[in-house]
C-alpha cells in the first residue's frame, strides 16, 4: 500500500492494529508512524514493534495519508484542536471510538473532511479481528477500498449504515470482553474438577474457536448446531437446561443492550 499512515494514540487498540497490519505484510513498520503521551508506552512500542513514535500530533497529522484516531473518546475534541488546521483535504481521517459520530467530527474540524467511522476489536492482534466501516460522503471509493484493506490485513471488516454504529460495540466492539468471561469460568470449574489450569484454557478456548468456526463455516443455525451436540436424556441438555433457568440469554442481552444505551449516550453527550 502506498499510503503514508499515522495512529495518533498507541495504546492496546493501535498496537493491536499496527502489528496486525506489519504482520500481513502489507506495510512495513518504517512504512507506519505514532504519537503516544507516555514515555512508557513510546519506549514499548519502540522495542517491540519498531515503527517511528513521538508526542508530536501536529507532525504527524501533516504528514499521514491515513490518519487514525486511536485515542479515547473523551480527549477527541481535544486532539482534534490541535490537529484540525494541519490535515489536508485529501487525508482520510479514521476514528477509532465508541459514539463519535460523523457530524460530530465535521462540526469538530470546522471544514469538510474525509471521515470513515470505525470500530474494531482486539483480537485484530492475532489476525481474528471483527471492524464496521462507516465513512461520510466525501470518502470516495478508492479511499474506502484502502482502508478496508487495512482492516482486512488483520481480521473481517463490514461496511454499514451510520444509524447501526451504536450497536457495533456490544455485537463485536466489547463482545470478546463477555467471551473472555464465558472461558474464564468453564476455565476455573475444570481447575475445581481436577484440571491443571492450563490445559483448561486450552479446553475451553479451543472449544470456543471451534464453534463459532462451525457458525461462519457451515451456514448452519446457532440453534440447530446446538440441537446437534444435545443427545436425548445426555449431559449436554442437562447443561443447557441449567444455563436456560439461570438466565444465560437474558444476561447477555441485558449486557448488550447496555452496552448500546453507553455507545448512544457517548453520541448524545451525555
Amino acid at each position: 500500500m502506498n499510503k503514508k499512515i499515522g495512529f495518533i494514540g498507541c495504546g492496546q487498540m493501535g498496537q493491536a492494529m499496527i502489528q496486525g497490519m506489519i504482520g500481513a505484510g502489507i506495510v512495513k513498520p518504517g512504512e507506519i508512524a505514532a504519537t503516544a503521551l507516555s514515555d512508557e508506552t513510546i519506549d514499548f512500542v519502540t522495542d517491540e514493534i519498531g515503527i517511528q513514535i513521538s508526542t508530536d500530533n501536529k507532525k504527524l497529522a501533516r504528514e499521514s495519508d491515513l490518519l487514525f484516531l486511536a485515542v479515547k473518546p473523551y480527549v477527541y475534541q481535544g486532539v482534534i484542536q490541535e490537529i484540525r488546521d494541519e490535515v489536508d483535504e485529501e487525508t482520510v481521517v479514521v476514528t477509532i471510538a465508541a459514539g463519535i459520530t460523523l457530524d460530530q467530527m465535521k462540526a469538530a474540524f470546522d471544514k469538510n473532511v474525509k471521515v470513515i467511522r470505525s470500530m474494531p476489536n482486539t483480537p485484530s492482534l492475532v489476525g481474528q479481528g471483527m471492524s464496521v466501516l462507516c465513512p461520510n460522503d466525501f470518502v470516495t471509493d478508492e479511499e474506502l477500498a484502502d482502508v478496508m484493506e487495512v482492516f482486512e490485513s488483520f481480521g473481517e471488516a463490514e461496511v454499514i449504515q451510520e444509524s447501526l454504529m451504536d450497536a457495533v460495540p456490544a455485537v463485536s466492539g466489547s463482545s470478546p470482553a463477555f467471551v473472555y468471561m464465558f472461558i474464564e469460568a468453564m476455565a476455573d470449574t475444570a481447575v475445581q474438577q481436577g484440571f491443571p489450569r492450563d490445559k483448561a484454557y486450552k479446553l475451553a478456548s479451543q472449544a470456543v474457536q471451534g464453534a463459532a468456526k462451525m457458525v461462519l463455516e457451515t451456514g448452519r443455525h446457532p440453534g440447530e448446531l446446538k440441537d446437534a451436540v444435545c443427545t436425548p436424556g445426555g449431559v449436554t441438555i442437562e447443561g443447557v437446561n441449567t444455563l436456560e433457568q439461570t438466565g444465560l440469554r437474558s444476561s447477555i442481552i441485558q449486557a448488550m443492550n447496555a452496552c448500546t444505551k453507553k455507545s448512544k449516550d457517548l453520541s448524545s453527550g451525555k
